[in-house]
């Protein structure tokens, strides 16, 4: 068997664990100390997505950055689901299993979602959520341009799916994300180098086929955003793909929970400006 690939990016002041169970291996990484924060990625990136935030506030949190199940560096398992449910227990497999206490909760994307739904099963171990651009509208990642509504749709064909889900050039991975930007020149080559490699593991398309056929779960677990009892903060970039109406939706939702818009930036706000989400952070923590 090929041998598993190794991430090509550190992230400075962090180490790279795993927790082992039988529904697959997940990958972490650590940093810092005081309360924890446990970063969740987006749809198609990994705990490396954090890498500007992570230094920003290692300083006043223990910081895990979780690969998703069969993402980033986690174990690829076959046949498993990436329905929503799947994901959750996947991220509430690592707080468990580190006996974690007080989190706060910050998810990007789909990560937001996971936050969200993850803090309703443990109220007594999550102390609050940063949702951050959301991901539980329709179009999505196909919002991005012509390029992503096009590959997306490619994927999930019945027949040559898996073909177009293993073949990844870099120039249209490049455009799709960059479409998730609001300053193009925030997705670094070296970042789009890692993202390609962990494409290329083995099985790694029936993942993303996986995890795009069954985004429309991220919308269904809506209904489960009033039963968190932790203060909740949603935050949004100006230019997301989100539209006006969805994000009202959650605001409305929601009623209890802060609102930030982060002027100017897209729908990666953790790799545009980290900043501004480390000042929220750290806000809350206070």
């Amino acid at each position: 068997m090929p041998e598993e690939p190794r991430p090509t990016i550190h992230v400075p002041g962090t180490t790279s664990h795993t927790i082992a169970s039988p529904e697959g291996t997940l990958r972490y990484l650590k940093a810092g100390t005081g309360a924890p924060l446990v970063l969740l990625h987006t749809v198609r990136t990994q705990a490396e997505h954090f890498r500007a935030l992570i230094p920003l506030v290692a300083d006043r949190f223990t910081v895990y950055a979780l690969d998703l199940p069969g993402m980033g560096h986690s174990e690829i398992v076959p046949g498993a689901s990436y329905e929503e449910p799947a994901m959750r227990a996947g991220v509430e497999r690592l707080l468990a299993g580190l006996d974690l206490d007080d989190v706060t909760l910050l998810g990007e994307s789909m990560g937001a979602v996971l936050a969200l739904t993850t803090a309703a099963d443990l109220p007594d171990r999550v102390r609050r959520v940063i949702a951050v651009n959301a991901y539980d509208f329709r179009g999505g990642i196909a919002r991005s341009g012509l390029l992503a509504r096009a590959v997306v749709t490619g994927v999930l064909a019945p027949g040559v799916g898996p073909v177009i889900a293993g073949v990844e050039p870099r120039a249209a991975l490049r455009r799709i994300l960059q479409g998730g930007l609001g300053d193009k020149s925030a997705l670094h080559e070296d970042y789009l180098d890692e993202l390609l490699q962990v494409g290329r593991r083995p099985g790694y398309p029936a993942v993303a086929r996986g995890v795009y056929r069954n985004l429309p779960g991220l919308i269904a677990a809506r209904s489960r955003y009033p039963e968190v009892k932790a203060p909740i903060h949603l935050v949004y970039g100006e230019k997301d793909w989100s539209r006006p109406a969805d994000r009202a939706a959650n605001k409305d939702l929601l009623s209890d929970a802060a609102f930030t818009q982060v002027p100017g930036a897209g729908h990666f706000i953790a790799l545009e400006r980290p900043d501004a989400l480390a000042g929220l952070v750290t806000a809350v923590a206070k």
